[in-house]
């Protein structure tokens, strides 16, 4: 009987190796992970261009409405799930009443666009996103309003009648000398405003007292009335002009609004070079837009297109630490294109690059904000340049695409070349599963947006880029393959452990067999296109 069982054992051993040869089996390391839900000021934000996002009432336009009905896609409110995509951090384009579709040419700041919906709608969607756990942050244009806006009209009559004394205080008009070039326009014979982007878009003179009286109620209407969690602050480059020191406005501003909701959050948009939005950051605020990574030139899209990443991590952790240089608190705002910028879906050849863009940008310290349509790689015609190309319709279904005309720009197939929403949900290698897992991989590591990046290295190999982060005592290693042809080998000086892998295909190796990233005595195996998470120590 023993002879038997011994016997049975040994060819049980032996079918195992037969049927195991050349197959490892593959154990997903995010599948025992908890997953926990942000508390605090770092998010996986989400840029909602209200207008071009879900129309709900079948107008043509996007609404408020629309955006409530897609909560569940960005965020179901249960970390457990892996079905929705993970976003607890939404900014919304402009919705406060206004001439144009854009509606950064604000006439009422205690409103909402009648073409979005009404303040009751908006309430809804903040209940709605807070039961999800999502911070709810508006656009604020501060910088100028519409010609349209009451105090304006005033305050130009007043300016005929030779009279600067009352509203014509709001804004930064002056009596006329010469001719005062660019950005600025005339008001009949004697006097001019200034109006950096547009002769409608007239600018407030922010210095003034009863201005900054008139933004500090606007604040409180928006932050206590209507509980929104913050602002993204519009052209804060802007802030500085013929009356203004930006930096000071900024720092008054932000702790105006901090005595009203003690956790507000701000992020300003200061489109410049990098030191110069650095040095923003001793206003206090909480974030900038970091533009010098964004784009289709930019450091993340430029290390995937070109296989290069041995300076990518030493660029952002250079980044990091100029920005703590003047706020200790600074949580910078990583982002790969905006409603401003070309589609980044120009930017690459195939679903494999947008991944890969995506676990390199959304995997560094600090913010990550997506732009609607990023997810599942949307484009737009190469040859089209005007705004309203870069904010045409979100592609629920690229079988049944949206009637959203955004400034003439309508949605169109090669918009959504790997299909929409609903296509993308049943493929599990698609570009949208991929965002959800990356999603996912942050909000398991709570110290991938927290940390610091303490060190950086290739491990001799220019396509990788590496780099520690370490917070309250949990340090991890980032490891990005960016090679688009090979499997990379590298010899980790650490102990370590898996605590993610991202591929972005299904490559396979010669037996046939999906290749997945392997660790083994520290030799860390990652296909091309590819990253690790792995805690060390």
């Amino acid at each position: 009987m023993k002879k038997f069982i011994a016997l049975i054992i040994t060819l049980a051993i032996i079918a195992a190796c037969f049927c195991g040869c050349g197959k490892a089996e593959y154990t997903d390391p995010t599948a025992n992970i908890k997953t926990t839900a942000s508390t605090d000021k770092y998010r996986n934000y989400y840029e909602i261009f209200v207008c071009s996002y879900n129309d709900s009432d079948g107008d043509a336009v996007g609404d408020l409405q629309g955006v409530i009905d897609k909560l569940d896609y960005l965020n179901d409110g249960n970390p457990k799930t892996d079905t929705d995509l993970g976003i607890d951090g939404i900014w919304l384009s402009p919705i406060m009443p206004s001439p144009s579709y854009h509606k950064y040419d604000v006439m009422d700041y205690y409103n909402i666009d009648e073409r979005f919906g009404t303040l009751e709608t908006f309430d809804t969607l903040v209940k709605e996103c807070h039961k999800r756990g999502i911070k709810l942050i508006i656009d604020m244009v501060l910088n100028h309003c519409s010609s349209n806006h009451p105090l304006f009209k005033k305050a130009c009559q007043q300016a005929l009648d030779g009279n600067l004394k009352d509203d014509v205080k709001y804004f930064e008009i002056d009596k006329y000398k010469d001719n005062p070039g660019d950005g600025y326009t005339i008001i009949g014979d004697e006097y001019y405003y200034e109006s950096n982007f547009s002769p409608n878009m007239p600018e407030w003179d922010l210095n003034a007292q009863c201005t900054r009286d008139y933004f500090k109620d606007v604040a409180e209407f928006w932050l206590k009335d209507h509980d929104v969690d913050g602002f993204r602050l519009d052209a804060t480059l802007y802030y500085t002009n013929d009356h203004t020191k930006g930096e000071e406005f900024l720092k008054w501003y932000y702790n105006m609004a901090k005595e009203i909701k003690d956790d507000v959050y701000m992020v300003g948009e200061h489109w410049t070079g990098n030191a110069e939005i650095q040095e923003m950051y001793s206003s206090g605020i909480d974030s900038f837009f970091a533009f010098g990574f964004a784009g289709a030139t930019g450091p993340f899209v430029n290390a995937v297109r070109t296989s290069t990443g041995s300076n990518l991590a030493e660029s952002v952790k250079s980044y990091e630490a100029g920005s703590k240089k003047y706020n200790k608190n600074a949580i910078d705002c990583f982002f790969l294109s905006n409603h401003d910028q070309i589609r980044i879906g120009n930017s690459f050849v195939d679903a494999a690059q947008t991944k890969m863009a995506a676990a390199v940008y959304m995997l560094v310290p600090g913010n990550s904000f997506m732009y609607y349509g990023e997810e599942i790689g949307v484009s737009q015609d190469a040859a089209q340049s005007a705004d309203g190309y870069k904010r045409e319709a979100m592609i629920w279904d690229s079988k049944n695409l949206p009637s959203i005309y955004t400034d003439g720009a309508g949605p169109s197939e090669d918009h959504a070349s790997y299909g929409g929403v609903k296509q993308q949900e049943k493929d599990k290698n698609s570009i949208l599963n991929f965002y959800k897992r990356v999603i996912k991989v942050k909000n398991q590591n709570p110290a991938i947006a927290r940390g610091t990046i303490t060190k950086t290295d290739n491990f001799g190999d220019n396509a990788i880029c590496g780099y520690y982060v370490e917070y309250k005592g949990d340090k991890l290693l980032i490891v990005h393959n960016l090679s688009k042809d090979s499997a990379k080998t590298v010899k980790l000086k650490d102990n370590a452990e898996i605590r993610a892998d991202l591929t972005t295909s299904e490559t396979k190796d010669k037996d046939g067999n999906i290749q997945h990233i392997t660790l083994s005595d520290n030799a860390l195996t990652l296909p091309q296109y590819s990253t690790a998470v792995l805690k060390v120590g």
